[in-house]
């Protein structure tokens, strides 16, 4: 087991590995991973969805797995305040105490999340792995956001406002409530637009790890600061964020390996947006850049060691 574990993340190292060196190539760049994000979240990973749900669930199975989404909110909202209680304690400036309680408690589910899920437990944890970006996305969107602005100054910001709503609605999420409507009704989509889906929707995998190695390849060493706040988001992605997600669900009765995606989704790195909406709103876009990056390649250390400890889950 811990032999097949170690083989699935060295596949996932070709890959990046590839994706690092198709960079320094000047194949990739900047535009290239903007690119990729853009095929990813709105084409590939809707069609990747639409047929993974549609095929792995039933109206019952539905019902049951439902229950992860209070789970996975838990998570989050634990971690989250943690991280706000924490940044007070290690004093983080002011301006970026939201932004510093969004990279300690949320993770990057589908970039980074999916593909490691994919890779390392086959197709059967794109549900589970689906059920927690749901949760990810709309705790990042609301409450995340609402810490944001208000680091920017933007006190007043309504956290159900009208642009939260709108970044709420994204072709994922769109796509997700389409694809229980069809579920919860028993209506089966035609073969040949799934099999077109299903093409489609295999690059979501490829596209992401690629899209982690033009990440990985823009980290600026020499804008890493190893000081408090970075090694108090690090401990809060790869340990303290996993640990409650132990805590919640390891004693109860849902299938082993909803727990492994659970646990593994709760200890990836930084959430990608998280830097874009810090730029959107005049935050310290810079700081959230390099903790992204940063963390993305310290998961590729971290997912080895949780494959040997999920032995003993």
């Amino acid at each position: 087991m811990i032999l097949d574990a170690l083989q699935s993340v060295l596949t996932i190292f070709i890959m990046v590995a590839l994706g690092v060196v198709l960079t320094k190539k000047g194949w990739f760049d900047e535009n290239t991973g903007k690119l990729f994000s853009k095929i990813v979240t709105k084409v590939s990973l809707p069609a990747f969805m639409i047929v993974n749900l549609t095929s792995s669930f039933t109206k019952d199975v539905l019902t049951t797995s439902s229950l992860g989404i209070g789970l996975a909110f838990l998570n989050m909202i634990v971690c989250y305040g943690i991280g706000h209680v924490l940044g007070g304690i290690i004093k983080v400036d002011k301006r970026k105490r939201g932004l510093f309680s969004v990279m300690f408690g949320l993770s990057n589910t589908i970039f980074i999340g999916l593909p490691v899920n994919t890779a390392l437990f086959g197709g059967e944890s794109t549900q589970f792995v689906l059920l927690y970006y749901i949760t990810n996305t709309l705790f990042f969107w609301t409450l995340g956001v609402y810490g944001i602005k208000k680091d920017s100054g933007q006190v007043s910001a309504n956290i159900f406002s009208l642009d939260s709503l709108k970044n709420i609605i994204t072709p994922p999420i769109v796509t997700f409530v389409i694809s229980v409507i069809l579920i919860l009704l028993g209506i089966r989509l035609p073969k040949f637009f799934l099999s077109a889906c299903s093409y489609v929707g295999s690059l979501t995998t490829p596209l992401s790890i690629f899209f982690m190695g033009i990440t990985l390849t823009r980290l600026d060493k020499k804008s890493i600061r190893f000081n408090r706040e970075t090694v108090a988001v690090v401990f809060g992605r790869f340990i303290l964020a996993p640990l409650v997600m132990f805590l919640i669900i390891g004693g109860l009765g849902f299938p082993i390996l909803m727990k492994k995606v659970f646990i593994l989704e709760a200890a990836m790195p930084v959430m990608t947006q998280s830097a874009i909406v810090t730029e959107a709103y005049g935050g310290d876009y810079k700081e959230a850049t390099v903790l992204c990056t940063l963390t993305t390649a310290l998961s590729l250390i971290f997912i080895p060691i949780y494959m040997v400890l999920f032995n003993y889950l």
